[in-house]
């Protein structure tokens, strides 16, 4: 439908991979034959890099920004569609400095941008997708057998997503998480814009992130608990926290699970606090430097990281089908972990738990959505959804909610 596809995403989810299954001809601005020759010779001349079969890959289009508006001229002059398909780990910070190179055009009708992330346990081969989100909108409902046990959950965690931890261990793929930390806090947050920044503090407020994972932790919260007591120096002021955040955000590091607010009322009041969330499962714990048997011994924090194990997933499957995620807390203090909305209104509540034994105070919280949404005058939920943990069976309950389990679930 477009002249060419922008894929984002945090590094090492599989982009470049993904793109040449798609293209027949490509070129990386990280190439570094002969003194990056690429990535030179698209600075002097990006029609140059455009060069070549088509569909064409132009990996890392960032580090030469004039390459979008390069591929946005040649969609423009030709016409064609599926030409390029660009990849990219970081996006680029927009500066009032007028003499920093900078894309002139937002490519928009010219260039679909796709995010990509790391894969999810259907991808993996770890969920059978019989508790599909299309039959859920179109109200069917699904038994299907589980056999997540507490220390699978915690494997599942801990390996994350990463598609070079296919068929490893899961103490092989925390490593890749751990690796992953390092890059991003010795390099990646300081080279994504060229400004250095304190390495200490960068870990100290993603550590931070992650035990606030799956929460609705504000600024104030996460600066409180990523500030060192003992020294006062080591205090990260709130502009700095703020660039920081943004920093992580243009790598695809963490993003922001935004509020859901149907069209209601207005004496219906909703709290508009995003949620974030870091782009792997894995990745917060490897901040936490949790590992599969102290996650076993600390059904707390599995809880949270379990629960932003499945909003990483649900995110690519409601992506799949159009739809998108987003949480809901309302003044009185009644909450989903998430909603996912098609574009048409149509929604469906997801309370997550992490054992099948507070599958009944799911079902409630949902049931009480459902009724509370009826009440003002909204559309009824599409289907209400408990994904459980432990000892958990796909079934649908008599008051209509959808039980499933992350390895039942699928798009």
């Amino acid at each position: 439908m477009f002249g060419a596809v922008a894929i984002e995403g945090p590094k090492w989810c599989g982009k470049t991979s993904t793109a040449k299954n798609h293209a027949v001809s490509e070129t990386s601005m990280a190439d570094p034959a002969q003194d990056f020759r690429a990535r030179t010779l698209a600075q002097i001349d990006p029609a140059r890099a455009l060069e070549g079969p088509r569909p064409r890959l132009i990996d890392e289009w960032q580090d030469v920004p004039k390459l979008w508006d390069a591929v946005r001229y040649e969609c423009d002059r030709t016409h064609e569609k599926g030409q390029f398909v660009l990849t990219g780990s970081s996006s680029l910070k927009r500066k009032k400095n007028k003499d920093q190179e900078m894309p002139r055009h937002s490519g928009a009708g010219r260039i679909a941008r796709v995010s990509m992330g790391t894969m999810t346990q259907g991808e993996l081969g770890q969920s059978s997708g019989e508790v599909s989100l299309k039959a859920l909108f179109d109200g069917n409902g699904v038994t299907a057998i589980s056999n997540l046990t507490l220390t699978r959950i915690a494997e599942l965690v801990v390996a994350g997503g990463w598609p070079d931890a296919r068929g490893k261990t899961a103490k092989e793929g925390a490593l890749i998480a751990r690796e992953y930390l390092k890059a991003v806090i010795e390099e990646d947050v300081s080279e994504v814009d060229g400004v250095e920044r304190d390495r200490s503090k960068v870990r100290r407020l993603i550590a931070s992130l992650a035990r606030n994972e799956s929460t609705l932790a504000n600024n104030k919260t996460l600066q409180r608990d990523a500030a060192d007591p003992a020294d006062s120096e080591l205090v990260i002021a709130k502009p700095t926290m703020n660039e920081y955040l943004e920093a992580l955000r243009r790598l695809y590091f963490v993003q922001d699970i935004p509020s859901w607010a149907p069209e209601l009322r207005p004496s219906m009041k909703i709290r508009s606090s995003a949620k974030r969330h870091l782009a792997d499962p894995s990745l917060a714990a490897a901040a936490l430097g949790a590992s599969v048997s102290s996650l076993e011994d600390d059904p707390k924090t599995l809880g949270f990281l379990f629960e932003s194990l499945v909003a990483h997933d649900l995110i690519f499957y409601a992506q799949a089908i159009g739809a998108s995620v987003r949480h809901y807390h309302d003044q009185s203090d009644l909450e989903a972990d998430l909603i996912i909305e098609r574009s048409d209104g149509a929604w469906i509540p997801v309370e997550v738990k992490l054992g099948a034994s507070q599958e009944e105070a799911a079902a409630r919280n949902l049931l009480a959505l459902k009724a509370k949404m009826k009440r003002a005058g909204y559309r009824e939920p599409s289907a209400m959804l408990a994904v459980v943990g432990v000892g958990g069976i796909a079934h649908l309950r008599e008051d209509g909610v959808q039980v499933a389990t992350v390895d039942t679930l699928g798009v």
